[in-house]
């Protein structure tokens, strides 16, 4: 048998199986990037892109879990309401003073005091 049909035969020589290794790894380098951008597993993601033929079904795979990850991120940050969530520190001061440990004039000054952080912090 030639030698140039040895080519054909063995799938780990020639020009089109290099360059679709340069592509696999290109592919899996953006999508370890990406995963660790939005706070996933890139390692994870990124190792399986470099499997021959499974690859693409990883990729797939991955497209699909991170633009639902990416809508229930945006839907569950959106608020609810125009008021402010109330931090922990004024939910311990109004227990505090529910049970009567603290005067009407230092929950007030209190809770001007944490006001006044929360405007600084911000």
């Amino acid at each position: 048998m030639p030698y140039y049909h040895m080519m054909d035969w063995f799938p780990f020589m020639g020009f089109g199986t290099v360059f679709s290794w340069f592509i696999s790894l290109a592919v899996a380098y953006l999508v370890y990037k990406d995963a660790e951008r939005r706070n996933m597993n890139g390692l994870l993601w990124g190792l399986p892109i470099l499997i021959p033929w499974i690859g693409i079904l990883f990729l797939i795979l991955y497209l699909i879990m991170r633009d639902s990850g990416h809508r229930q991120a945006t839907q569950s940050s959106a608020p609810s309401s125009s008021v402010p969530a109330r931090t922990v520190a004024e939910e311990v001061l109004d227990e505090r003073y529910a049970r009567g440990e603290l005067t009407r004039e230092i929950y007030l000054q209190m809770k001007e005091d944490l006001k006044n952080q929360q405007k600084i912090e911000e």
